[in-house]
């Protein structure tokens, strides 16, 4: 994993390369898996609950995952993360 921040920066020049939305959702049901590709949605949607003041619990309910992995979002964005979701 010595590679990963050179192989992010690939992956993140390649999508802002693709402009076109339905380029985009090809691209990433090309790469990614469905499991894969609904974590990614779910995680996004926790952020957006999260930043509209919505309680980690009824988060984690009303998506079916873990209080974890609503805290793992919040302490994200509790970083300053996630500025323009």
């Amino acid at each position: 994993m010595n590679n990963y921040s050179g192989l992010l920066d690939k992956l993140i020049k390649t999508l802002l390369e693709i402009k076109d939305e339905s380029q985009l959702r090809d691209f990433l049901k090309g790469i990614l898996t469905p499991d894969e590709l609904e974590e990614i949605s779910t995680r996004l949607e926790i952020v957006k609950r999260l930043k509209k003041g919505v309680a980690q619990h009824q988060i984690a309910k009303e998506l079916g995952v873990g209080v974890a992995t609503v805290t793992r979002g919040s302490k994200e964005l509790q970083k300053g993360r996630f500025k323009n979701v």
